[in-house]
């Protein structure tokens, strides 16, 4: 089993910064991580990928103002959110796993933590 745990949500005020934290333990592989996040009566996005190598990818959403880091020791990735915008508000997810694969709605991997809130206010 794999067990992915984030930390760092909350309610913050626009313009302000958040940094989300993922934990990942177990017993599979994870060679990449990645945070989404579903807005209310939306659809999950990918927000930014990091490989094993530290390569990194982002979606449309946040992009120039996040940064999604990782420390392998640590089994840790973070996602630094900068400039935010009543439009972040959402649930975000960690995501990790060996492969980067189709499911039903999108490429992910196979192990997601329970999602944190973010809310930011006007």
């Amino acid at each position: 089993q794999v067990q992915l745990v984030e930390s760092g949500g909350g309610l913050v005020q626009a313009g302000g910064s958040l940094r989300l934290s993922c934990v990942h333990s177990g017993d599979a592989i994870i060679n990449g991580l990645a945070w989404f996040r579903q807005a209310p009566g939306g659809q999950r996005v990918m927000v930014a990928r990091i490989l094993h190598n530290l390569q990194t990818s982002y979606g449309g959403v946040g992009r120039g103002r996040f940064t999604i880091s990782r420390d392998k020791s640590k089994n840790t990735v973070w996602l630094q959110m900068d400039s935010l915008e009543p439009d972040d508000t959402a649930v975000y997810y960690c995501n990790g796993g060996p492969t980067w694969r189709l499911t039903a709605n999108d490429y992910a991997y196979d192990y997601w933590g329970q999602g944190i809130q973010v809310t930011v206010s006007s």
